[in-house]
């Protein structure tokens, strides 16, 4: 076998082990999910350039219509039929090309996958990476119910700031028409009208802290996992050629078979290489991804505790220089929408 099999650097081989009843494997809902993933990149059709065969060039092999002096003879006219039918088989036959390539590496990705969940297969596996990648997702499902549980406490504190409100202009209300109770009803009012204004001070500071974990989970992380995925893919894609040249590595050496075991050789090479790239790609955005979490983290949890407590201490000053630190600014009174209202 050549060395360019055996070679995977920071990488290593497994064999996948039967979990148990096989008969129950059919029914495996991560498999047929893999399996969609695997056949749901179809071929584009719509992308399509002619590169071969002689269609579409300009003028070669065209000849011209005129007569040549003194010969007597006419050259032929070149048919606009016969022309617009070459392009249009030569069109034919690379997208049918493109098809028979693509259901070839659907099949033998499909095999590697079925074969690795039925225990007969084994993968490349690098332990580090593979590692980080679940400890991301892990992550990602553990900030998604930290924002989840941000966004309803927006939700509920905006209800009662929006209660106090009320409260305030009733007890206002009721200030002017009670003589006897105007002082009580009057202070009152005051207070729910701080309350209100101070709500409405840290609801900005809260939903600034959402809107920047909404930005980190469901961008900036989503766009590495999408890495992975590519990465997945060509990983899965590797150890199918990869299987198909050892599996003809195995067999007879005649004429036939060295061909295809040249052209296995190349394709195996390629996507090698695809994922090599991706497998470098994403430590590279794994280990951007965890310094830009820390130093997103830090800002947002500094702010969310100082404006909480500034809330809850009734300490106005400080929840509003929270703000003025982490530049957070309201909109101007009489606005449409308040600010701290996050757009769903």
């Amino acid at each position: 076998m050549s060395d360019g099999i055996m070679s995977k650097a920071a990488t290593m081989e497994i064999p996948i082990s039967s979990n148990g009843d096989t008969g129950s494997l059919p029914e495996d809902d991560g498999l047929e999910q893999d399996l969609q993933q695997v056949m749901v990149s179809g071929p584009n059709l719509n992308e399509t350039s002619i590169v071969s065969g002689g269609y579409g060039g300009t003028a070669e092999g065209i000849i011209p219509t005129s007569t040549i002096k003194g010969s007597g003879l006419h050259q032929p006219h070149a048919s606009p039929a016969v022309g617009g039918e070459e392009v249009v088989r030569g069109i034919a036959v690379e997208k049918f090309d493109i098809v028979k390539k693509w259901g070839i590496n659907t099949y033998k990705c499909t095999k590697q996958l079925i074969s690795e969940r039925f225990g007969r297969g084994s993968r490349t596996v690098d332990l580090e990476l593979e590692t980080q990648i679940e400890l991301l997702r892990e992550t990602k499902r553990k900030y998604e119910c930290v924002l989840q549980l941000a966004r309803a406490l927006t939700n509920h504190f905006y209800s009662l700031v929006q209660t106090q409100h009320a409260l305030g202009d009733a007890f206002a209300d009721l200030s002017q028409k009670s003589p006897e109770l105007q002082e009580e009803f009057g202070y009152n009012a005051e207070t729910q009208k701080l309350l209100c204004k101070n709500g409405e001070t840290l609801l900005g500071a809260v939903n600034f802290f959402v809107s920047s974990i909404n930005t980190l989970v469901n961008k900036t992380m989503e766009d590495t996992l999408m890495t992975v995925k590519q990465y997945e893919t060509a990983r899965l894609e590797y150890d199918a050629y990869r299987t198909d040249l050892e599996e003809l590595s195995m067999g007879p050496r005649d004429a036939s078979t060295l061909c295809r075991l040249d052209a296995a050789q190349s394709q195996f090479q390629s996507h090698k290489d695809k994922y090599e790239k991706l497998r470098a790609d994403v430590a590279i955005k794994l280990k951007f991804l965890e310094e830009n979490k820390i130093k997103v983290m830090h800002k947002q949890l500094l702010l969310f505790h100082n404006a909480i407590s500034a809330y809850f201490a009734g300490n106005q000053q400080q929840l509003e220089q929270t703000l003025k630190q982490f530049n957070i600014k309201l909109k101007t009174p009489g606005a449409e929408k308040p600010s701290w209202l996050e757009e769903q």
